[in-house]
């Protein structure tokens, strides 16, 4: 190989993971495409999206029979992944009801992510929807406790208080709280609900969901 064109593919290789870098989930975001270009998506869904709690619940429109639910999820991703990617995971879809898991995984990222961080990114996200959908229902579904993730429960449970208080003010958006119903009557995090990594929730974990989002969902 001449050597211009050796160099010219080592820039677009380094500029290529260089992008990749700089714009993580590349991946997940053109699966989404892909599906909608295989299977048209409903038109004006009830939109799930936020981190794997809802990317690992495959079967959630079993859970909400009647209801055009649309799962566009990615796991690990964060509050400034959804802020990244609206424009692909919410806006392309128009959707009629926006329901939200996410600020999980900006807590466990970094010890200097406090309750106020998670607060102030759901802020940039819930203005930035309202920019564009101004009365398109939003819902806010707690941060969850984890067994993995115990040592975080007091950020968790002060960014829920937090977001809850925001949302208290804030016209069509609610705030579901899935975190109390997940503890055991001595007030241990529930340790049957989950997968083997004491992360992700089975269908046990769901099940307790299903009943407290279905009072939000539009018909």
């Amino acid at each position: 190989m001449r050597k211009p064109m050796f160099y010219s593919l080592l820039l677009l290789l380094i500029f290529s993971t260089g992008i990749s870098q700089a714009q993580p989930f590349m991946n997940e975001i053109s699966y989404f495409r892909k599906l909608d270009s295989l299977n048209p998506p409903p038109a004006h869904p009830i939109l799930f999206i936020g981190s794997s709690s809802f990317t690992n619940w495959k079967d959630v429109q079993d859970y909400f029979p009647g209801y055009p639910v649309l799962n566009r999820a990615f796991g690990g991703s964060s509050l400034t992944h959804q802020l990244l990617y609206a424009e692909q995971v919410i806006f392309a879809y128009s959707p009629k009801q926006i329901i939200i898991y996410c600020g999980e995984n900006d807590v466990a990222s970094s010890p200097s992510v406090t309750a106020d961080s998670v607060l102030n990114r759901f802020k940039r996200l819930h203005n930035l929807i309202r920019s564009r959908l101004p009365d398109v229902p939003i819902v806010y579904v707690s941060m969850k406790p984890s067994p993995s993730r115990e040592k975080y429960r007091p950020v968790l449970e002060k960014g829920n208080a937090l977001i809850k208080k925001f949302i208290r003010k804030k016209r069509k958006t609610r705030f579901a709280d899935v975190y109390h119903k997940m503890f055991t009557q001595d007030g241990k995090i529930m340790e049957d609900i989950f997968l083997s990594d004491k992360l992700h929730m089975n269908s046990r974990g769901y099940r307790i969901w299903q009943p407290i989002l279905e009072r939000y969902l539009l018909k």
